[in-house]
């Protein structure tokens, strides 16, 4: 699978991940505007959405550094497509 593929691929995950996480919040803000006594049931899940938030934040902004690093030397290293799958897994195991 050729270096660009594999990008794209990561950064199309990480996009659906974004998406389904954003929808999910969004459900779970307007449950608890119903009601603000709700926010001790749906509190941590409210937590856990923003945290998701942010590490996808964060996978872009490797994956920025990386594209980055690679207009430079035009190659990704062993090394760069392991910190991408391994990003990706942790995504996903999280």
């Amino acid at each position: 699978m050729s270096s660009k593929k594999i990008i794209n691929e990561a950064i199309s995950n990480i996009r659906d991940d974004r998406e389904t996480t954003r929808e999910l919040l969004d459900d779970a803000m307007r449950y608890l505007a119903q009601d603000t006594s709700r926010h001790r049931d749906i509190g941590q899940i409210l937590a856990k959405y923003v945290e998701t938030l942010q590490r996808s934040n964060e996978q872009l902004v490797k994956l920025c550094g990386l594209l980055s690093k690679n207009e430079k030397t035009e190659e990704l290293t062993d090394a760069d497509f392991a910190q991408i799958f391994d990003q990706i897994q942790d995504s996903e195991d999280k």
